[in-house]
């Protein structure tokens, strides 16, 4: 097996359709792939046919964005069902406030010499305030050459501190895997090693995870360094935890991490697909 539980399309803030978020990441050897855009869940259809037609396995999943003690945290649900009433008005909530926070996001960008920051943003997102993200603001920025890539406007632009950070209060952890488990899915707390906090901070999210009922971590992932994996692949082991990997692909020259190109999960852990195997 090689999988990927963990990447974005155009039905969030991905460069690449689902239908060519598929076929670059068969081409890239995935057996198995889950399409995870944030808080949407409009392409997964059209991903699925084509990894049918492609004969490679197919998941469900979204990311949902949370707030954590004013820190935005991640949860991807992986094997959901895309037809469960709670799991759809939750993320539309979440997505609501993306339009909001663009508005602001602009307003404070403009300030810093990007012109016309909202109008082209959501030409990225093509036309749509619900779609609006960080990463279609900062493809703007890249082409005034504000920055050599999205990953350089991030670092210097759109975190807290920075010209460019408007705070949102999205879904609570609670709320996130409670409309996951109501559709039946896997909640896996995404990219840990990415976030601001300190040890201490970081064993109470991960335990409150635990303790609302979330089953697996993201082990390996474009946003982890060697030494960073070898730190989860050891709480995996201490918690009794499953583990993910993935991509978190959202596109070419982008993402530190290829569609489809993740390495394996060490043997001696417990694969996230085994939880609805």
């Amino acid at each position: 097996m090689r999988v990927d539980y963990h990447c974005h399309s155009t039905a969030s803030d991905g460069a690449l359709t689902p239908e060519q978020l598929v076929t670059r990441a068969v081409r890239n050897g995935t057996t198995d792939l889950a399409l995870t855009d944030h808080d949407q869940l409009s392409g997964l259809m059209i991903a699925r046919a084509c990894a049918q037609q492609a004969g490679i396995r197919f998941v469900d999943g979204v990311e949902v964005s949370c707030s954590w003690r004013g820190m935005s945290v991640h949860i991807v649900g992986l094997n959901i069902d895309i037809e469960n009433a709670p799991l759809i008005a939750g993320l539309q909530t979440n997505a609501g406030g993306r339009a909001k926070r663009a508005v602001v996001m602009a307003q404070a960008l403009e300030e810093v010499g990007v012109k016309n920051a909202l109008e082209r943003a959501l030409a990225e997102a093509g036309g749509r305030m619900d779609l609006l993200a960080r990463t279609h603001f900062a493809r703007v920025m890249v082409a005034d050459k504000k920055a050599e890539s999205v990953r350089h406007v991030f670092q210097n632009y759109l975190v807290e501190g920075k010209p460019g950070f408007v705070p949102h209060e999205w879904a609570s952890i609670e709320q996130a895997l409670t409309w996951i488990h109501d559709a039946g899915g896997v909640a896996v707390l995404a990219h840990p090693g990415r976030y601001p906090h300190d040890e201490a901070s970081e064993r109470e999210l991960v335990a409150e995870f635990i303790g609302l009922g979330g089953q697996a971590i993201e082990v390996i992932t474009g946003a982890h360094s060697k030494k960073q994996i070898r730190y989860y692949v050891q709480m995996c082991v201490d918690l009794n935890l499953h583990a993910s990997s993935g991509s978190d692909f959202h596109g070419v020259g982008e993402s530190k991490m290829d569609v489809g190109r993740v390495p394996n999960l060490p043997e001696k852990l417990q694969p996230v697909y085994q939880l609805w195997a």
